[in-house]
């Protein structure tokens, strides 16, 4: 019976991906928050992907930020 709350929150996880919803916590706000920005393709040259602002666009930051 461990097992059942271990198999239910994988389910879950299978069936937000099966239904394109974005993760938890994806938005641009809380891109902005970490001081990043968003990029519809991959971040430029330098910058590192840091999150995902929707199911179609990256939350960017310089890799050394200070």
């Amino acid at each position: 019976m461990r097992i059942l709350p271990v198999l239910c929150a994988l389910l879950l996880l299978m069936l937000q991906g099966v239904t394109g919803l974005p993760p938890v916590g994806a938005s641009a706000q809380d891109c902005e928050r970490r001081r990043g920005f968003c990029s519809q393709r991959s971040c430029p040259p330098g910058i590192g992907r840091i999150g995902l602002c929707s199911e179609h666009e990256f939350c960017c930051r310089m890799r050394w930020y200070p």
